[in-house]
């Protein structure tokens, strides 16, 4: 049976899910295909795994709190010249029961093992819990 793997990544620069939507909608966000994408420097050495069936999950505030299936690895070379991995995402973004992360640099692998579950149907219209509530009630195994 082929492996799968997922990506964690902090989500900087933004306090929501709404902000990742926001910026995913701008053309600064985009491929030439219109998908948004993430671009880091390394490349994944673990790509086969990531490409079957992988996601993308973002941590906002110490929290993850959504995701996004991964579609494919582009190569893609800065204006400094330097190749860099376009990760390229499907523009469904898939709101996570929350779970606690702490801070780290770059991205890291995430098991499915450890992966958080998807939302229920009908629980993103709800409130967002502030999130050190959001993660004292995560540490509890209250979800």
């Amino acid at each position: 049976m082929d492996k799968t793997t997922h990506l964690v990544k902090l989500c900087v620069g933004v306090e929501a899910v709404e902000d990742l939507l926001h910026w995913q909608g701008t053309a600064r966000a985009r491929g030439d295909d219109g998908l948004p994408r993430h671009i880091t420097r390394m490349w994944p050495k673990r790509e086969a795994e990531l490409l079957n069936g992988g996601s993308l999950y973002w941590v906002f505030k110490g929290l993850v709190l959504a995701r996004q299936k991964v579609l494919r690895l582009d190569p893609v070379t800065g204006q400094d010249g330097i190749a860099r991995c376009a990760i390229v995402l499907d523009p469904q973004v898939v709101r996570t029961r929350p779970l606690p992360r702490r801070p780290f640099q770059g991205w890291r692998y995430l098991s499915p093992e450890d992966a958080p579950e998807d939302q229920p149907e009908g629980r993103p219209a709800e409130d967002v819990l502030p999130p050190k509530l959001a993660a004292a009630l995560a540490e509890i195994g209250v979800r």
